[in-house]
């Protein structure tokens, strides 16, 4: 009943545009677009709008999105303040979120200003990323 509604009010629509267009009407058929029992021919204008809406079944169904979502790492600890972080993220976002300033200079990891401490080692927060294990990172 919903799509022959959608179907009924487009099809009005267009035969309102091309009598205030064209000066002349087209008939509208509803009894057969809302039973569905035979097609309604639009001579030739609105006929490219027939199977406009067909693609729209069960389409709430389907998930657009990421099937599983992101992997996300709960156990990342940034200069004492636990931040819930996505695996393979850069360091500098999480850092933000922990209101934890890291300074970047040249964003290649050669000047070394970004240099912090992760797990023990001493990693450049501008090339390394967040891992899927524990994380404790120092920032100084």
């Amino acid at each position: 009943m919903y799509q022959g509604y959608r179907s009924l009010v487009l099809v009005s629509f267009i035969a309102v545009f091309v009598r205030q267009s064209y000066g002349f009407t087209i008939p509208i058929p509803t009894s057969s677009i809302i039973n569905k029992k035979t097609t309604t021919k639009l001579y030739g204008f609105g006929d490219m709008f027939k199977g406009a809406f067909s693609n729209e079944d069960g389409f709430e169904k389907e998930n657009a999105g990421l099937s599983n979502g992101p992997r996300y790492n709960e156990d990342v600890v940034i200069n004492g303040k636990p931040v819930k972080a996505v695996v393979g993220q850069k360091v500098a976002i999480p850092a933000n979120q922990a209101r934890v300033r890291i300074k970047f200079n040249c964003n290649n990891g050669d000047c070394g200003t970004c240099a912090i401490n992760m797990n023990g080692r001493n990693v450049r927060a501008c090339q390394t990323t967040i891992p899927s294990g524990k994380c404790v990172i120092r920032v100084p």
